[in-house]
């Protein structure tokens, strides 16, 4: 039996088993994407999904201070879009 990662989510700071969390990335080549698959290359900020917590996210600039960028608004549709699917 293999122990699961643990991660911690930005705007509540509890510890999460890694794929109950979204991964945001900084790629190499300075974009940000929302990594599904929790495998791409690049600095990585985790977020658990809730209307809640994605509002709290862009209000608080969580992931502009983790990943040290500018973070586009479309980001933040494309995880509220991940949760309406997701239900």
């Amino acid at each position: 039996m293999r122990k699961t990662p643990q991660r911690k989510c930005l705007v509540s700071n509890k510890m999460y088993d890694k794929n109950e969390l979204v991964r945001v990335v900084r790629t190499p080549d300075k974009s940000i994407v929302v990594d599904t698959s929790g495998k791409a290359n690049g600095r990585g900020a985790y977020l658990k999904l809730s209307l809640e917590n994605i509002a709290a996210a862009k209000k608080r600039g969580v992931f502009a201070r983790s990943l040290q960028t500018e973070i586009p608004d479309d980001i933040y549709d494309q995880l509220e879009s991940l949760l309406n699917d997701g239900k």
